[in-house]
């Protein structure tokens, strides 16, 4: 029996702990953490034998390979000692992948990854095709390989989860976009993500497709400097392309093989540019599962935005409230930013990632009328952002934040939580920063 050893008790580490069980390995997990509640009572109704606050060497080190989870690095002492071993070390993804004959498409970038995914997985369960959602997002894909039975699996996958993958197959990649994020991972080299990211095309063949945004440059460089099989699809709102995607007049216009699709902007259930470049990827990959042009149109037009990402929550005395709590870096509220038509008051901060915030500084002259910075240290923001937005704020708490911005709009205003930073300052993560903020909204 094959001993596989699953580093991390969360999501992507106790799906591949359950598969592992069902495909009759000697299976154990190990935590250097606390593993949640939920995760234990799953564990031991797999009967999987677990630890939780250490690593214990001696029943790791007789792993025959091990599935480490995403938010391990690879720099991680116990990684480094398992390495140093000789013993394999894959994602859950790869893992996965071995016991899958599904379709998958897959989809990466720096931002606009989920809504792409949500999209697609929209718009195939619409055609009322048997479809799973996982990876990055939903149910573990481990998981559901290993108790349920899917003909195509929709899988966002992030840089971390695509470092340990070697043999995995898409059907259908996409590279919504590559700006840069997560360098810390990547010894501050944007070739080493940009690389970690292309890891989508590994393997596949002249019948798959890979879909990508020809509008960015970062991820066009790379293209030309690889070779691959698969067939490219891009999509873009600069000029028309044979095959893919692009905008003329007012339209979007999807072509792929023989088949044409076409669709007004303002029909888009998703406002803003970035979302137009979203709603193309999600449409070429629907017509490469040969979807139905109704099915894509109404889906396009019937999407609901996911949570955290340009969320509307209320309008309460004509000031709307949106939580884009998922926008943890420059670029995402840039997007949050550019998309606005009323004046913001604008929530933002908590932990920097090494921002550089130059970017954002013409979109916040010409839109925000004032700023609520809530984090444990905002100086960065307040020296970036003095003299160019009215007024600047400090609070520590969600409740604060939104009921000073109910004090600051007016009417026709919009309160957008974009925060730009990580939540690790004051919430346990970006969920939780989007739910306090839409509960404190609630209360108003």
């Amino acid at each position: 029996m094959s001993r596989l050893v699953v580093l991390g008790g969360g999501e992507s580490g106790v799906g591949s702990a359950v598969l592992a069980k069902v495909k009759g390995y000697d299976v154990f997990l190990s935590d250097m953490g606390k593993i949640s509640e939920n995760y234990v009572a799953m564990l031991n109704k797999w009967e999987i034998p677990f630890e939780q606050g250490c690593h214990s060497e001696e029943l790791i080190l007789n792993a025959d390979e091990v599935v480490k989870s995403p938010g391990i690095p690879a720099t991680a002492p116990m990684v480094k000692k398992i390495l140093a071993e000789g013993i394999n070390v894959i994602s859950e993804i790869e893992f996965a992948g071995r016991y899958d004959t599904a379709k998958k498409v897959c989809i990466t970038g720096s931002n606009g990854k989920t809504t792409t995914t949500s999209l697609i997985y929209h718009l195939l369960e619409q055609a009322g095709l048997n479809v799973g959602l996982g990876g990055n997002i939903g149910k573990s894909y481990a998981f559901q390989v290993a108790t349920e039975q899917h003909d195509i699996y929709v899988l966002e996958l992030s840089s971390f989860q695509l470092d340990n993958v070697y043999d995995f197959k898409a059907d259908i990649a996409i590279i919504t976009n590559i700006t840069p994020h997560h360098l810390d991972r990547y010894d501050y080299k944007m070739e080493n993500y940009v690389k970690s990211k292309f890891r989508i095309t590994r393997n596949m063949s002249s019948e798959d497709c890979f879909i990508f945004c020809s509008d960015d440059d970062i991820t066009v460089r790379h293209l030309d400097q690889i070779v691959m099989k698969a067939q490219k699809l891009p999509f873009t709102q600069k000029e028309e392309v044979k095959q893919g995607a692009f905008v003329k007049d007012d339209r979007m216009i999807v072509r792929y093989k023989e088949e044409e699709c076409d669709m007004y902007l303002q029909e888009l259930a998703l406002g803003g540019k970035h979302n137009v470049y979203n709603s193309m990827a999600a449409a070429i990959a629907a017509k490469a599962m040969h979807i139905d042009n109704e099915v894509i149109r109404n889906g396009l037009a019937t999407f609901q935005a996911v949570e955290h990402r340009l969320e509307k929550v209320l309008s309460i005395k004509d000031v709307l409230y949106i939580n884009d709590s998922k926008a943890t870096n420059v670029d995402a509220a840039w997007y949050a930013l550019e998309c606005q038509t009323r004046p913001v008051v604008w929530i933002v901060g908590g932990t920097d990632k090494g921002n550089d915030y130059s970017s954002l500084i013409p979109l916040a002259k010409e839109k925000v009328k004032g700023m609520i910075c809530m984090g444990l240290d905002n100086k960065k923001l307040h020296d970036s952002f003095e003299g160019v937005v009215p007024e600047i704020h400090d609070v520590t708490s969600a409740k604060d934040a939104v009921n000073l911005a109910s004090q600051i709009a007016k009417s026709g205003d919009v309160v957008l939580l974009s925060p730009c930073c990580a939540s690790f300052d004051l919430f346990k993560n970006y969920e939780d920063r989007g739910r306090q903020f839409k509960e404190a909204v609630r209360n108003l």
